[in-house]
């Protein structure tokens, strides 16, 4: 028994060394080696720029996403499995502007390791930035013009990191691009219904500002552009005060947003002679699932300009 317990540690130790030894075996310069198909391993922060990978990467990538459907990218934090899915990556794709700020030194070390590090917010001028109280809003996809730049940002990241198909991810955006011109079409028509007099959104946070500039919509959130801060009870008072004055038909959750804070927002409305309806929920920092038929940033985008024109008609 003295003998077992002596040797013990000794066991312990080299299992741990034989662990480490293949682990490394299987790491090279950031690579995961025995894909054997040779195709890029992109790992994408939210959904949307999941999304967008596989809509320009096609049969050249393995996408994998850190954030599921309806997680909220302000606060998310980077788990131990993320970080090794990150490191282990051709090309890490992420959307900038402060969105993922709970992972900014991982990403920063990401991208002094050498590897492909797509940042898409990028490729968007300044001058089209939204900048409140000296911060840019991150939610570039509610312009969809923007999102055309990020999704230029990408083919143009993936070419660079895999230039024997780059004429494939060329022809991916331009087919993709044609796609988004056909999305904003259906915006536009659709936001075209809403008498411009009741064109006002309110939501839980305020993500929408970008949705806002382009299509021509007021747009006033109960929380700021990143869901860090609460709001406060000043803040619920005052937003009460505008819808009931202007008579807001309409008021909105978010799929990645808690319900209560709106349904505080309906309660004070109401205490003040007026009321709103919930007019359905907007995905706002992540797209849908699957089973919703939403998972792709068309497919949300179309759920979202859908379930605004109802509720503000």
């Amino acid at each position: 028994m003295d003998f077992m317990k002596k040797r013990m540690p000794c066991v312990i130790v080299a299992a741990f060394t034989l662990i480490m030894i293949l682990v490394f075996s299987l790491i090279k310069g950031g690579k995961v080696e025995g894909d054997g198909d040779g195709r890029l391993s992109v790992t994408a922060t939210t959904t949307m720029l999941y999304d967008l990978v596989k809509q320009i990467g096609g049969d050249h990538v393995i996408a994998q996403g850190l954030m599921g459907s309806g997680i909220d990218p302000h606060q998310y934090r980077a788990s131990a499995k993320d970080i090794v899915k990150m490191q282990t990556a051709d090309v890490v794709v992420y959307n900038g502007l402060h969105l993922e700020g709970k992972m900014g030194d991982v990403l920063a070390s990401l991208e002094k390791s050498g590897r492909t590090v797509i940042c898409v917010s990028d490729n968007i001028p300044e001058d089209r930035l939204i900048i409140n109280d000296g911060v840019p809003d991150p939610h570039i996809w509610f312009d969809v013009s923007l999102w055309r730049l990020a999704a230029a940002e990408v083919a143009e990241g993936l070419s660079s990191a895999d230039p024997v198909n780059s004429k494939e991810y060329k022809s991916n955006l331009e087919i993709y691009q044609k796609q988004l011109d056909q999305l904003e079409n259906y915006i536009l028509s659709k936001t075209a219904e809403i008498p411009e007099g009741q064109r006002v959104l309110i939501t839980a946070h305020d993500a929408f500002g970008y949705f806002g500039k382009a299509y021509g919509f007021e747009v006033k959130g109960l929380q700021g552009i990143s869901t860090v801060a609460e709001a406060g009870t000043s803040d619920v008072g005052r937003l009460a005060e505008y819808i009931a004055e202007n008579r807001i038909k309409a008021v909105y959750v978010e799929s990645s947003m808690p319900v209560k804070n709106i349904e505080a927002l309906r309660e004070a409305v109401k205490a003040r002679g007026f009321e709103t309806c919930l007019g359905g929920s907007l995905y706002s920092d992540s797209t849908g699932d699957e089973k919703s038929g939403t998972q792709s940033y068309i497919g949300s985008f179309k759920s979202n300009i859908d379930a605004i024109a109802e509720g503000l008609l």
